[in-house]
């Protein structure tokens, strides 16, 4: 403790002048930012006002940006009447790479569904059925659906 009290007063002018310095600085800063606000007032209320504004769109856009409808979940049982006579000869759609979802699509096809309504039968998106489509006038290599279902039933791919 004493050799601080002694280190103290041995340097205490050269503290002080420290000390008196740095109050010097920060008046000069202080003076300097004030200066700088009084000139340029006008830009710093413009700046201010325009940060105000950007916020309040941002905010009024995330507003009336959300969706007002709900989804809606709703279940239903479906029945699909298979033919008890029909036997699926399962090497053929192996060979072809037929899903059960790609066969339901056909046999839908072949009752004469469109794909809307295939589309509300299965559950799945009108761009769903659009692709199983595709990909079965792919792998039957037809180009039209009277063509895939002709050849499914020559192929005893659906009933």
């Amino acid at each position: 403790m004493a050799d601080n009290n002694n280190l103290l007063l041995r340097h205490k002018t050269t503290i002080a002048y420290s000390i008196g310095l740095a109050f010097l600085l920060f008046l000069l800063k202080w003076l300097e930012t004030r200066f700088i606000i009084f000139d340029h007032s006008f830009e710093i209320y413009i700046g201010f006002i325009a940060v105000i504004f950007t916020a309040l769109g941002i905010w009024l856009a995330l507003k009336l940006s959300k969706p007002k409808i709900e989804t809606v979940v709703i279940e239903k049982e479906v029945y699909v009447s298979r033919n008890e006579h029909f036997v699926l000869d399962t090497s053929l759609v192996s060979r072809l790479e037929l899903s059960k979802r790609e066969l339901e699509i056909l046999s839908l096809l072949a009752q004469g569904h469109s794909n809307q309504e295939i589309a509300e039968k299965l559950f799945v998106s009108l761009s769903t059925v659009k692709t199983h489509n595709q990909h079965l006038f792919e792998k039957l290599d037809v180009k039209r659906r009277i063509q895939a279902v002709e050849k499914a039933k020559s192929l005893n791919l659906i009933p």
